[in-house]
């Protein structure tokens, strides 16, 4: 069995993964620069794990040392065992779900590697709120997307928010960040992919009439909260699409609605 490594002064630098995780614009950039992100929870945990990152470290609490046993046994990481008080001076909130781990982050993949075999992909563009982006992600997974692209400004999915929203799902789905967008509408183009944009417009058309076409590779572009797709992706995309709506409210939740277009298009019998 692997030793538990018990950790009492909260400036301890073998926690320094952890310091701070409330910090969102430290975080977001400490993270990518380093090469890190936190897992948080049993279940990201070993789904992080099972999706082959490779673990830095554990900070766990007592209680769930013999439930995470197996998996301190399973890596090569340092398992370091804190009070709760402690966790919550090092990370600035309540760990409530008592284990964190500190996980390698894997090169993203280059956008045409990734299409390849790919028949209906998301492409997320600006998406700023974390919880959002990790929703659509368990979205993308739980309803048979393929692979998911992200406009440079869009939040990380790898951000501890994104991925306990997700409850792992980002672990599920290829993903890789699109560098010159919208340009970049031009390669799933090239790709043979018809590209739809979810939006309100005059001359969409709904999202059944979309998917009774059964488009053979098919990109659905998703906007940011609020302002929707840019002008620039707008133009670029073969068809505007939208979800017809009721009761005087115009449009859903960016998450909300990314649901509802993976469901709608998905595969069916002919």
């Amino acid at each position: 069995m692997a030793p538990l490594i018990t950790v009492e002064d909260p400036d301890d630098a073998r926690l320094g993964d952890y310091t701070g995780l409330t910090d969102v614009e430290l975080r977001r950039r400490r993270e990518p620069e380093e090469g890190l992100f936190i897992a948080e929870g049993e279940k990201v945990i070993r789904r992080a794990a099972e999706a082959g990152y490779v673990m830095r470290s554990m900070l766990l609490s007592a209680k769930w040392a013999d439930v995470m046993r197996d998996v301190i046994d399973g890596v090569q990481a340092p398992a370091y065992l804190v009070s709760t008080e402690l966790a919550e001076r090092v990370t600035g909130y309540h760990v409530h779900r008592g284990a964190l781990a500190a996980m390698e982050r894997k090169p993203l993949p280059r956008p045409d590697t990734l299409l390849e075999g790919a028949r209906r992909v998301a492409v997320f563009e600006d998406i700023v709120d974390h919880a959002n982006l990790g929703a659509a992600f368990r979205n993308a997974a739980g309803l048979g997307v393929d692979a998911v692209l992200l406009s440079p400004r869009c939040a990380d999915p790898l951000y501890r928010r994104s991925v306990k929203v997700s409850m792992g799902a980002v672990f599920a789905v290829p993903w890789t960040r699109l560098e010159a967008w919208p340009a970049d509408v031009e390669m799933l183009s090239g790709a043979g992919f018809t590209t739809a944009a979810l939006c309100l417009s005059e001359q969409s058309i709904t999202i059944d009439e979309l998917a009774a076409r059964r488009c053979g590779k098919l990109a659905l572009m998703f906007g940011t909260e609020g302002g929707g797709l840019t002008p620039g992706a707008l133009r670029a995309a073969d068809e505007h699409v939208r979800i017809d709506m009721a009761a005087g409210v115009d449009s859903l939740n960016v998450a909300a609605a990314s649901a509802v277009a993976f469901y709608a298009t998905r595969a069916r019998p002919v």
